[in-house]
């Protein structure tokens, strides 16, 4: 299978490749050339473990992977989760389900990718021979998750920018206190947007990307979105056979990629009903699927600050599709964007709605799943609980866990949420890489630790 940029001015990849390079050289996204089909599969798979079901989707897209190296590479991927199902599906009533995706060793659903796609690096650079720079920008998660994917292995170095004071003390914690050698976070001033900008254009320079061999950590590389349509599946094949194709996958979201993964299970034959985007006070996706108007506007801080976002980077694969594949006008409209202009969409797919909450309203929420389920849920997931679907069976993904923002979890609860692995990172010293938001600057930085 081969793998095209969303801009169209870009060579067909390998999967392989794709993933090594992370963003398209034209500046687009890497999306498979054509979707596979899961509609005969789908039974065969419903006995399978987690990684057994991750190696068998994954083989689909990177066929030059042989069979056996991704039932290695999955099994190795989800050790150190510490649930024994990987991705536990707990029921809270008849029409609501949670899927807990927070047992990996960062405690939050980015791990399900990011474990695999340092397995993918390390992989690469074995073959290879090549050192490899990773570089990413973070609002909280992704960071600490990338990280814990990379540290410690040899021919790698990760580089992470997030912005300065906007992420959890704990999610810092995560990514600042490893004490592994190969690992640089990295806060900017500013918000995720300007660190996200950052990156984007230090691979706008392909001969920097050459000179440093750059791979892109964030969803933007076709890997992590990949990775995260399995636990869509995983959900989907436990629940019972009678609400399968009308469920709703009610997903907290800021970057789009994790709603994205489940759409496209959707588009390649996973009969469900719909997905609810549920943003919070950071609305702009919320905005285009209820009104079809995006615009980027100033990020708010929130309680929930991983979906602190106003530029949704794997909207692009979403409008790759719902511009008809026309890689002409995903460039037009792109170009647009950047610029900052106010754009009108046609009414968005049926696929899809979408709900917003305010910072006001999460510890009211937290505190009333609490009382009514005896269950307690971070920030980012209590944005999913309002406007549920009536009449049908609704699947909250939750993404992280509670303990990484006690604060807010105890206000609303009335105890503190803890975590051994985090209780430890708060004695440790912070070991942090201030830099300005600047292109210049960070390359300099990547130049200066090979």
């Amino acid at each position: 299978m081969f793998f095209i940029s969303t801009r169209g001015q870009t060579r067909p990849h390998t999967f392989c490749e794709a993933v090594e390079a992370g963003l398209a050289p034209d500046g687009g996204l890497f999306l498979p050339e054509n979707l596979p089909s899961l509609a005969g599969k789908l039974a065969g798979w419903e006995k399978l473990s987690y990684p057994e079901l991750a190696a068998e989707f994954l083989s689909l897209f990177g066929s030059e992977i042989p069979p056996d190296e991704w039932h290695e590479l999955t099994k190795e991927a989800y050790r150190r989760f510490d649930a024994p199902e990987v991705a536990p599906l707990k029921k809270l009533s008849d029409q609501i389900y949670v899927l807990e995706l927070w047992h990996g060793p960062t405690l939050a659903f980015k791990d399900f990718a990011l474990q695999l796609l340092g397995l993918l690096y390390k992989r690469q650079v074995r073959l290879s021979g090549k050192k490899l720079a990773v570089l990413g920008a973070t609002s909280g998660d992704t960071g600490s998750a990338a990280i814990h994917g990379c540290m410690g292995q040899e021919g790698i170095q990760i580089f992470i920018l997030y912005p300065h004071g906007r992420v959890a003390p704990l999610q810092e914690r995560q990514m600042a206190c490893t004490g592994a050698p190969n690992v640089f976070a990295i806060p900017v001033p500013g918000t995720f947007d300007d660190a996200q900008r950052v990156v984007k254009d230090c691979f706008g320079d392909q001969e920097f990307v050459r000179e440093v061999n750059l791979s892109a950590v964030n969803s933007i590389n076709i890997a992590r979105v990949l990775a995260q349509c399995v636990y869509y599946i995983w959900a989907w094949l436990r629940l019972p056979a009678e609400v399968r194709d009308t469920v709703e996958f009610v997903v907290p979201t800021g970057n789009f990629g994790n709603v994205l993964a489940g759409w496209l299970c959707q588009q390649m034959g996973m009969p469900c009903g719909s997905f609810r985007v549920a943003t919070n006070q950071n609305d702009i996706l919320h905005r285009f699927f209820s009104q079809g108007d995006y615009q980027q506007g100033e990020v708010k801080p929130s309680h929930a600050p991983s979906m602190d976002i106003q530029a949704a980077s794997n909207f692009e694969r979403y409008l790759y599709f719902m511009l008809g594949r026309d890689q002409g006008r995903v460039r037009e409209v792109m170009q647009r964007m950047k610029a900052g202009e106010r754009l009108a969409f046609p009414k968005p797919a049926s696929s899809f709605r979408s709900t917003r909450m305010d910072d006001e309203t999460i510890p009211q929420v937290i505190a009333q799943v609490w009382k009514d389920w005896s269950y307690v849920i971070d920030p980012h997931t209590a944005c999913a609980f309002t406007g549920m679907a009536e009449g049908r069976v609704s699947v909250v993904l939750s993404t992280a866990s509670p303990a990484k923002f006690p604060e807010v979890v105890q206000t609303a609860t009335g105890s503190e949420p803890v975590h051994p692995t985090l209780e430890d990172l708060k004695a440790r010293p912070l070991r942090t890489h201030p830099l300005p938001a600047e292109d210049k600057a960070v390359k300099d930085f990547i130049r200066a630790h090979p």
